[in-house]
């Protein structure tokens, strides 16, 4: 349920897109939509995660000036700049604080020595800069339909199959008690 919430307002941009032929109207129900999509979140759990918020900013600075300059370039580089902010954030943790973004995250549920914890922490960031840079690819070098497909299908796609190549490395150092 959490993992449909996050792409809600991913999902509508896309139907709206569909339906419309039109990235700019797209864009202009994308913001209300996160709008939506952190209003809920905060009824539900009285709390907005930082990466959420993060997007939220960027879809209303980005998306925003989409809208206003009727220039869909905004729009198509905020996948590129919330990847490559969440990337230098997973590298910082390993300067700041005790634990890495990934070990905050999953250590309350998984126990995984110390460089496991520090070698999924770098493949997250390895994939946020990764991912930024073939938005951009996408971006620039095919259609504007094809870049929508891509932000809903293949960036979901390309982290569900990193998720996984993650849990397979992750199962290896996990200590089955039972």
């Amino acid at each position: 349920m959490k993992l449909l919430l996050d792409f809600f307002p991913i999902i509508i941009f896309f139907g709206v897109y569909k339906y419309t032929g039109d990235i700019i109207m797209a864009t202009a129900i994308l913001i209300p939509a996160t709008l939506l999509q952190i209003l809920y979140t905060w009824i539900k759990e009285h709390r907005i995660e930082k990466m959420q918020f993060v997007t939220l900013v960027l879809v209303i600075i980005m998306g925003g000036a989409t809208v206003i300059f009727q220039d869909k370039t905004f729009i198509q580089w905020k996948p590129t700049v919330v990847n490559w902010l969440f990337g230098a954030a997973f590298l910082g943790s390993h300067f700041i604080g005790a634990k890495t973004i990934i070990e905050r995250i999953m250590s309350a549920n998984i126990d995984l020595p110390q460089h496991v914890w520090k070698t999924l922490n770098f493949a997250w960031v390895f994939f946020f800069l990764l991912m930024g840079v073939i938005n951009l690819i996408v971006a620039y070098n095919f259609s504007e339909e094809t870049w929508v497909n891509f932000k809903l299908f293949g960036m979901l796609g390309l982290t569900v199959v990193f998720i996984v190549i993650q849990g397979l490395y992750m199962s290896k150092y996990i200590n089955n008690t039972e």
